[in-house]
């Protein structure tokens, strides 16, 4: 076949034309043969048997009878007219109904000539009928492709408004397989076939659009899901091996003093094993001649800040400068304290850069950045300004990247001209399916153990009704001297009903915990930075014993004496974000408690998340609930819903496929990087084509 075959416009096709070509693209987005190949069906009704009318049942089922039309007639009805078909065969008699089109479908129809009619079975009294039939002549449909199964594709409103229909839709593709004379290039090798059991690329695309049978259609639906992740993964993988060859790293050959002197005196605690061993991977890295480009996960409390420090310790014993980017102020703030107090003892120079930072202390910042006194910067997105100027930046870590966009990142690398060892941290744990997806092209660490003494957050969910007693324990709480935070949920569609929720629960909450021997925090979204900062610092030090606020407490504030964390309307935060909130609490040496207050009526997505977060304290598990519940697109986020826009494959429910895929093309380019050899012909080819028509995989990490 003519390899450029495929990308002829759809225009072209028989039966198409520039208009429907128009309406193709603007709904589905179909603008070439390809496209129209690639849209597969999302059911199918088994046309592989017929019925006689005598063994209809009123079944509501979609049925197909052959027989012949024998009297056409007018009904009145209240409102217009229906035509009413007398169809027979052998066995017996049935009514074919229409309700609209009379005028068209009258003159269509022939009597007595033979008919295969297809649709949904009613009865009306004894006399079974199928309103708004599919019909074909009897010699038409034995002569067409054999259709056993028949597909039912995606269409929107206006498709069907415009006249085309599954059936039209249907013929296209047919008329599609007919011209291309149903050859369609191999791309995977005979080794992958053969060792996999796979069905040919043209008994695939046959099969998903035209199955002859359920076994080859689940074999075609394997095949065609496993090529998709095959080249998804082909692409991750051959991007990070280029990578490594091509982009050099600044190479850290020494563990030196501040590494060994932090190590051995100022460690508040002892490392987990957990964090050793992502350590280790991460020497490594520096210590090879290529960039680094890694992700780190680790739950809320795993002690990532502490493996983050350590490898900036690495970087400065090298002769280098790091820095550490957040993506909120009080975070960044949050972040330099911390470290600040670690490095205590040690002589080495950190500042903190935010949209807050005064000019006059800006420039002296900027000064010591540039002749290399100043060793380590953390700040927000202030860093990347042009004005910012390292003399040898060597290490970037960054918190949180999410939240961070792609253009913010390349800025980081063109710090240097050497880029900077890229170190991403999160602590959203990303379920393994989409890391391998998503981030497929990072290096992964994970922290999976938390530190020692740290107890794991008690869970529970309560109804309002039992609100009493919840807030009798949490006098019981503040009295043993701990601290509340009580979240409302934030959606900002209806930002004024958040605010009056916010304000309604405050005020109960001040009926119930009257001054002044209890003092309220509150923190919501319409009020000034400046006036947020004094109500978090006011909680921070204690003088305040409950924090009321709606989700901007999310990320990374750290109060260890808070040990209740009690979630309004719970229902209506995602999983994630149940996940993030309960980290707040747990922090300190004290037991801590998570409450989850709800209304009696909840959906069935809302009890499993529920179930979930009292079920189990692991970030990885609550990722996968979660995958589950909402799909890959939504949980990346909407800038990053595009990125898995996958014809057939599910990156969740084929995750078994996923890695089958992921394992046979990195055993694929291990043996053969460059895809020079002859058997992998086939498989380069088609990545050459990827390659050229996709951009979006450039946007990923």
């Amino acid at each position: 076949m003519n390899p450029n075959f495929l990308q002829t416009p759809i225009a072209y096709l028989k039966g198409v034309g520039p208009n429907r070509a128009d309406i193709l693209k603007a709904e589905l987005g179909i603008e070439t043969y390809r496209d129209l190949l690639h849209l597969f069906p999302n059911r199918y009704l088994d046309r592989t048997s017929y019925y006689k009318i005598n063994q209809l049942q009123p079944s509501g089922a979609d049925v197909q009878v052959v027989g012949k039309i024998i009297h056409l007639k007018m009904v009145e009805q209240k409102r217009g007219k229906r035509l009413v078909a007398t169809f027979v065969d052998e066995t017996g008699q049935m009514e074919l109904v229409w309700f609209r089109g009379h005028k068209w479908i009258k003159e269509s129809l022939k009597i007595n000539e033979p008919y295969v009619v297809f649709g949904r079975v009613s009865q009306y009294g004894s006399t079974f009928s199928i309103p708004h039939p599919e019909m074909e002549l009897l010699h038409q449909h034995q002569q067409g492709l054999k259709v056993a199964m028949q597909p039912i594709y995606p269409s929107t409103e206006k498709l069907s408004a415009k006249g085309i229909t599954n059936r039209v839709v249907s013929k296209m593709v047919q008329q599609l397989i007919l011209e291309s004379k149903g050859l369609f290039a191999e791309p995977l090798p005979v080794s992958i076939l053969d060792e996999l059991r796979l069905i040919s690329k043209t008994e695939a695309i046959l099969n998903i659009h035209f199955p002859k049978n359920q076994e080859l259609l689940a074999r075609a639906q394997f095949r065609l899901k496993f090529e998709e992740l095959f080249f998804v993964q082909m692409q991750l993988i051959s991007k990070k091996m280029l990578r490594k060859q091509k982009i050099k790293g600044l190479p850290f050959e020494n563990v030196g003093e501040n590494f060994t002197t932090f190590f051995e005196n100022h460690l508040p605690f002892n490392l987990t094993e957990a964090q050793k061993r992502v350590i280790k991977e991460i020497r490594n890295d520096l210590g090879s001649n290529a960039q680094m480009n890694r992700l780190l996960q680790g739950d809320v409390g795993s002690g990532k800040t502490i493996v983050a420090l350590m490898c900036m310790l690495l970087a400065i014993d090298n002769g280098f400068q790091a820095c550490l980017m957040a993506p909120t102020e009080i975070l960044a703030t949050q972040h330099y304290n911390g470290l600040k107090e670690l490095l205590v003892n040690m002589d080495l120079k950190i500042a903190l850069l935010t949209g807050s930072t005064k000019k006059s202390e800006r420039t002296l910042l900027h000064n010591q950045l540039e002749n290399g006194n100043l060793n380590i910067l953390v700040g927000t997105h202030a860093v990347l300004e042009d004005k910012v100027q390292f003399k040898n930046l060597a290490l970037a870590i960054v918190d949180e990247q999410h939240r961070f966009g792609v253009a913010q990142r390349s800025k980081l690398w063109h710090k240097n001209d050497t880029p900077p060892h890229i170190l991403v941290m999160t602590a959203t744990p990303i379920p393994r399916t989409l890391a391998m997806s998503l981030y497929g092209d990072l290096d992964v660490s994970v922290i999976d153990e938390l530190p020692p003494g740290r107890k794991p957050v008690t869970t529970v969910h309560r109804f309002d009704n039992n609100r009493l007693k919840v807030f009798g324990f949490l006098k019981d709480e503040i009295k043993k001297g701990r601290q509340v935070y009580i979240v409302y949920p934030l959606i900002q569609e209806s930002e004024a009903m958040d605010y009056k929720d916010l304000m309604d629960g405050y005020e109960s909450i001040a009926r119930d915990f009257p001054q002044p021997e209890y003092q309220i925090s509150i923190i919501h979204g319409q009020m000034k930075p400046a006036d947020k900062d004094y109500e978090m610092e006011r909680f921070v030090k204690g003088e305040t014993q409950i924090m009321v606020a709606t989700t901007v407490i999310e990320v990374g504030v750290n109060v260890p004496n808070a040990s209740v964390m009690i979630i309004e309307s719970a229902e209506r935060f995602g999983l994630s974000q149940l996940h993030q909130l309960r980290g707040r609490v747990g922090r300190g040496a004290e037991q801590s408690f998570c409450i989850l207050m709800t209304g009696h009526k909840l959906s069935e997505d809302a009890k499993t998340r529920l179930q979930t977060m009292t079920r189990t304290n692991d970030g990885f598990e609550i990722a996968e609930v979660d995958l589950k519940l909402r799909g890959p697109g939504d949980l990346m986020g909407t800038q990053q819903s595009g990125l898995l826009a996958l014809k057939i494959a599910d990156i969740v429910k084929d995750n078994q496929i996923l890695q089958t895929a992921r394992y046979h093309a990195m055993q694929l380019l291990k043996n053969d990087p460059r895809l020079e050899k002859e058997e992998n012909a086939p498989v380069l080819r088609a990545f050459t084509r990827i390659m050229t028509n996709k951009t979006i995989w450039n946007y990923i990490s």
